[in-house]
């Protein structure tokens, strides 16, 4: 949670700067920090007692982390793009 703190504003300033939608840029910003939680096992912070644990080896949570975020990209590229072009967000 540091780090989106620490560079979602950063980012954000930067896109919209750059001219992106501030809408589009915070929910893209938004979503792609949610990846984070899945990816390794310190990306969120109710990660470390499941990995602590011994629950889930590293190995698979490096495994199943990038299967679910190419899942996730997946779905908010294809679903969701088409999903904010209906509401009108760009």
């Amino acid at each position: 949670a540091a780090h989106i703190g620490a560079m979602y504003t950063a980012f954000l300033a930067v896109a919209t700067a750059c001219g992106t939608p501030a809408m589009v840029a915070a929910l893209a910003l938004a979503q792609l920090s949610n990846l984070m939680g899945c990816l390794t096992t310190y990306g969120i912070g109710s990660a470390p007692p499941y990995f602590g644990a011994g629950y889930v080896p590293q190995g698979d949570w490096l495994k199943f982390g990038f299967i679910l975020s190419v899942f996730y990209l997946a779905v908010w590229l294809g679903v969701g793009s088409v999903w904010w072009k209906a509401l009108g967000l760009y």
